[in-house]
């Protein structure tokens, strides 16, 4: 199975499928907090006020454009809900891929850090 630190090392791919469910099983296992939605994953981040939400959705913003794999944001006073599907897997229909693992992993631990 792999791990948070195995997803976190990883790099986005251009090219990529649909996990099957036993790896997207797996996954969601290494990203606690994640919650699968359909074909997507979603996960809410609390924050104290509106500048620090904001100044955790600019660094999300500069993970996610790194690794050109972008989420929707819900964005409120103090929350950030972030939600990853791959649009290009399924023949165009969406679905989850390793991708959206990586980048949430990477988002963990942008959160986790903030607090340190």
């Amino acid at each position: 199975m792999i791990g948070a630190e195995q997803l976190r090392q990883a790099n986005c791919r251009h090219t990529t499928t649909a996990s099957d469910e036993a790896s997207i099983a797996g996954m969601l296992e290494a990203v606690p907090g994640w919650q699968r939605d359909g074909q997507r994953i979603v996960r809410e981040f609390g924050f104290n006020n509106y500048y620090e939400t904001l100044a955790f959705v600019n660094a999300l913003a500069f993970i996610v454009h790194a690794q050109d794999h972008h989420p929707e944001l819900v964005v409120t006073y103090a929350c950030c809900t972030v939600k990853f599907d791959t649009h290009s897997v399924n023949d165009g229909r969406g679905g989850l891929s390793d991708n959206d693992f990586i980048c949430a992993a990477r988002i963990d631990a942008l959160y986790a850090a903030r607090a340190a």
